[in-house]
């Protein structure tokens, strides 16, 4: 069976797996204030796939795609209710990785159930360490949960790493208390430059801070080395004179499109090739012929040089 590429020789490889599209925070950079009334949640959640279906399309895309990770995403995906069941369904499947993105709220609760079920790494959103720029970020007073969520999964032996947004003006402040705190406990730690996404599709540079400046930040205390980009990462790392890792996410400073191998599958059986993308491609009653159809138009949605962004919200879609 031919392999599915385009002409930059991009593939898939990693799919990123958005459960729902509801949360628990309402970051600033996801949310705008005037998201779906309840009526409008409950309708969307009444279309989303069951952990059954969810696998099913899985196991479709594994089988075409050999796929090496397996990300779940939200909004939240501690939220959805057959998530240890869903985890153990992916396992199976031998997908080699999976991992999972999440606020960390729930996480002192599930850790142990998701253990269990195979997830072999937790990536933790986390904005700020300090409760007041928190609340700014997030709109919500539950930092200390998350920190909790955090110890509990790294008690358990997960691999935990913290993902950070950062925000000019907003949580800036952050960037040099979040990497003592991820230091202090052997955490690798990414900041992610501002993407231009949702509402902030067109007013993004009001609150862009660089690779540059970070790690101009970041330099001003401690001496770093850059490590070698891997394939299709969307991080460039560096590694002090201590031994601590940490990344940055840099989708407009430095643009990793041109080896992206990562397909984002939504809660309704739409896939996407790329967050440039608001363009859902079906999938949910595919038959072999009509999902290669449908995973190169999804290559076609990848950008060939940079990121774009689109009006697509991030709490549908995830990170």
């Amino acid at each position: 069976m031919t392999e599915i590429r385009d002409n930059f020789n991009r593939t898939f490889k990693t799919l990123r797996v958005s459960l729902l599209n509801t949360c628990n925070l309402a970051c600033v950079y996801c949310c705008c204030g005037n998201e779906d009334s309840k009526e409008n949640y409950r309708d969307a959640k009444s279309k989303a796939l069951s952990a059954t279906e969810l696998i099913t399309l899985i196991r479709m895309l594994h089988e075409r795609l050999n796929l090496t990770t397996v990300r779940l995403t939200g909004g939240e995906p501690l939220l959805y209710k057959q998530l240890p069941d869903l985890v153990a369904g992916i396992r199976q499947l031998g997908i080699p990785e999976l991992k999972i993105t999440t606020n960390g709220l729930l996480l002192e609760d599930m850790a142990p159930a998701l253990k269990e079920a195979g997830i072999s790494s937790i990536n933790v959103s986390l904005d700020a360490i300090e409760p007041e720029v928190y609340y700014l970020m997030s709109r919500r007073h539950d930092l200390s949960r998350t920190l909790k969520g955090i110890e509990t999964a790294k008690h358990l032996g997960i691999d935990v790493k913290i993902n950070s947004v950062v925000m000019k003006g907003l949580n800036d402040s952050q960037i040099m208390p979040l990497l003592q705190y991820a230091f202090d406990r052997d955490i690798t730690i990414r900041f992610l430059e501002i993407m231009a996404m949702g509402h902030l599709h067109d007013s993004a540079d009001k609150h862009f801070f660089s690779q540059e400046e970070i790690l101009a930040l970041i330099e001003t205390k401690y001496s770093v080395l850059p490590l070698p980009r891997k394939p299709a990462s969307t991080s460039n790392y560096w590694q002090t004179a201590g031994g601590h890792l940490f990344g940055i996410v840099a989708n407009e400073s430095e643009p990793f499109c041109s080896d992206c191998n990562r397909l984002r599958l939504d809660a309704y059986g739409n896939i996407y090739g790329c967050l440039s993308s608001n363009s859902p491609i079906s999938i949910r009653e595919a038959d072999q012929q009509s999902l290669d159809g449908g995973l190169m138009e999804a290559l076609a949605q990848k950008q060939s040089v940079k990121f774009t962004g689109s009006t697509l919200s991030m709490l549908h879609i995830g990170g």
